[in-house]
């Protein structure tokens, strides 16, 4: 079986399968794999631009392991292999919610966590800040717990899956709540002058700059006690299914073929933005849809040198003239403790730039991340940079004891693969 991520760009081929439905189960295929000496990952489904899931060994994929295990109070205990988007729905049929998550919900909760998933938030973290508990199987094929006090708990949750195969998380959650979203457009020149404001006003901020424009679409999300007011089904499709996917692939596909007229193409989009508001269920607020395949880079930096990172890279690509389509997402993080999060110890901007899957331009991203680079940028483990261990030790504090706490734990690399290899060293 030959293995291929979402964005078709990674792919593998392992020499065995398995679908285990149990922690047993993931216990017997680490234990068969020290055994024959293979290594053994579990992929998700295969959202992350890098290689970061693929083996050469032994494969786990979790379908079969998901679902909630228990609901206590304010924790939920949910299967590793379980999807975002069921996650969502099975807690609002209970009433409640995670407190903050990105855009896209398709990944499964132990490759989103592994990864660094995040959303934006000037209170709440990415996905791996709200892990209350993980339950992993460790290279030895021993069942570990990892809570809050244990180097175990702050390394595993942005893990790589390189300490061990998760199994189980628990989730801090609470009551289910209403986020009130405004789309607005403002100019990027505005925007810049006004980030610190932006950022301290809204719960939530995300915008989105079209190249070779001046117009960003503007997303704040903000909790709101009621009632809600959701968009109407016929909006909901126009701006989710129509505009945001159907027209916007045409668009990136015209773009392809006559790269000319993509200025001319993101002025039209530009001119088309408007404003809109709607107030609705929290995770329906936070999460798009994502038809068009891209590739992605995204670098997290110091929030202070977010202006910096973004004229720089406007700077870039007028001065390369480099044909850019898609639009760079912006979003922030408060500090995390998590020792590989991209926010560990500082508050952070994200800076992600995209391109259309069809047209790759390593060019754009190499130029890009020599931006971020200069400016102590992290980038983020699932999406596509060129970053080693060498590098990476100098940006994270906690990188050499997370590589002491991996020596310790997987001496003979049961999990390692290539791409940890390189960041990892």
């Amino acid at each position: 079986m030959v293995f291929v991520n979402w964005a078709r760009n990674q792919s593998g081929t392992p020499v065995e399968v398995r679908t285990p439905a149990s922690v047993p189960d993931v216990v017997h295929a680490v234990r068969d794999a020290a055994a024959v000496g293979r290594r053994v990952r579990m992929v998700g489904t295969g959202h992350s631009f890098t290689g970061v899931a693929l083996t050469d060994g032994i494969m786990l994929r979790p379908q079969a392991l998901t679902g909630i295990r228990s609901y206590a109070d304010d924790r939920v205990t949910v299967l590793a292999g379980t999807p975002l988007r069921v996650l969502n729905e099975l807690l609002d049929a209970r009433g409640l919610a995670l407190a903050n998550m990105g855009d896209i919900t398709e990944q499964t909760v132990a490759g989103a966590i592994q990864t660094g998933t995040h959303g934006t938030g000037r209170d709440s973290g990415g996905l791996a800040d709200q892990v209350a508990e993980l339950e992993l199987v460790l290279a030895d094929g021993s069942v570990a717990s990892a809570a809050p006090g244990d180097d175990l708990f702050d390394a595993a949750r942005v893990g790589l899956g390189a300490l061990g195969v998760l199994t189980a998380v628990t989730f801090r959650v609470e009551p289910a709540f209403l986020l009130h979203n405004r789309r607005r457009k403002m100019a990027l020149s505005e925007i810049l002058s006004s980030l610190d404001e932006l950022t301290s006003a809204n719960e939530h901020l995300d915008f989105f700059w079209l190249p070779h424009t001046d117009a960003c679409l503007v997303k704040t999300n903000n909790r709101h006690p009621g009632p809600a007011q959701p968009p109407s089904a016929a909006k909901r499709w126009m701006d989710n299914v129509l505009l945001e996917n159907t027209l916007f692939g045409a668009a990136c596909a015209v773009g392809a073929r006559l790269p000319g007229l993509i200025p001319r193409i993101n002025e039209v989009s530009a001119a088309a933005l408007g404003d809109s508001e709607a107030v609705d269920t929290s995770y329906k607020i936070f999460t798009a849809r994502r038809d068009v395949r891209f590739l992605e880079m995204e670098y997290a930096v110091p929030r202070e040198r977010l202006a910096q990172a973004l004229r720089e890279t406007r700077d870039l690509i007028d001065r390369m003239d480099w044909k850019i389509t898609f639009p760079v997402e912006v979003r922030v993080t408060p500090p995390s403790d998590a020792w590989l999060s991209t926010a560990y110890g500082r508050a952070s901007a994200y800076v992600a730039c995209h391109i259309y899957r069809p047209t790759p331009n390593p060019a754009y991203f190499e130029g890009v991340e020599e931006i971020m680079t200069r400016l102590d940028g992290r980038p983020h483990w699932g999406k596509l940079h060129t970053r080693d261990a060498s590098y990476l030790s100098k940006v994270y504090p906690r990188f050499a004891d997370f590589v002491a706490l991996r020596d310790r734990l997987d001496p003979r690399r049961l999990f390692a693969n290539d791409y940890l290899d390189v960041v990892l060293g």
